[in-house]
């Protein structure tokens, strides 16, 4: 069954930004758009389904809901899409396909994907950018905190998209910001929005319990990289000490 958009709510918007978040690395696209949905108290709008997607619920406060999902403000004039599920590699093309033709259909002004990328330096930026267009790379070289990818590839939906948009002159946009592989990353997700709020002057938009989360998620993984390194420390000892012991055995 093909990838099938199901609106539960009439969206009563002019020309929205269409945002797209996905699980990835550090889980940073749904902590994204999650977080958004949540701060900007967005409606629930519609969701959407395909035999390719796992078969699972989400459950948020006791009910269940389908894993990819639209949200929508009237206020801030964005729709949000997430979804909380890895989309299966064969679905990956009609999904891309759908998602912009439901854009065309509502007259979406631009697609925004947040996700993320391998953190590779502390002293690089935080956050980078690939977009469709001349344009779009002029107005983001102006965002100090973004720096704007050359060369490289980027996989999956967003790649889709970026793709026929550069083909089809329409505006998409990807921020990815470095986020660890190993984790999920909080912080990382605060970097995007944080670049997200500047880029769409969403000033409302406060990341700073998402950076309270980082500190946690930081001092927790800290805590188990101290507790795994004190255990290495003590096996070794361990191991040392009952090597001694035997070769002392041998010789008594």
């Amino acid at each position: 069954m093909a990838v099938q958009f199901h609106l539960t709510k009439k969206l009563k918007l002019k020309n929205p930004v269409l945002i797209e978040g996905f699980p990835g690395m550090g889980l940073v696209g749904t902590i994204s758009a999650s977080y958004l949905v949540d701060k900007l108290n967005m409606d629930f709008v519609g969701y959407l389904t395909s035999e390719d997607f796992p078969p699972l619920a989400a459950i948020h406060n006791h009910v269940p809901m389908f894993p990819a999902r639209l949200y929508a403000s009237k206020k801030y004039n964005l729709i949000v899409l997430l979804s909380e599920f890895i989309v299966p590699v064969k679905a990956v093309n009609e999904l891309a396909h759908e998602i912009y033709e439901f854009a065309n259909k509502n007259k979406v002004s631009q697609i925004v994907s947040l996700g993320a990328i391998v953190q590779k330096s502390a002293g690089e930026k935080s956050v980078f950018a690939v977009a469709t267009n001349g344009k779009l790379l002029k107005e983001l070289e102006s965002h100090r905190s973004v720096e704007i990818v050359k060369e490289g590839v980027t996989t999956g939906v967003t790649g889709v998209l970026l793709a026929r948009g550069t083909i089809d002159k329409y505006p998409v946009v990807s921020f990815l910001a470095q986020a660890s592989k190993d984790y999920m990353d909080p912080r990382a997700a605060a970097n995007v929005l944080g670049v997200l709020r500047e880029y769409l002057n969403l000033k409302h938009l406060n990341v700073h319990s998402l950076e309270l989360e980082a500190q946690e998620v930081e001092g927790k993984m800290k805590e188990l990289m101290g507790k795994a390194k004190a255990n290495e420390e003590h096996y070794k000892k361990t191991v040392k000490d009952a090597v001694s012991n035997d070769l002392g055995a041998m010789y008594r």
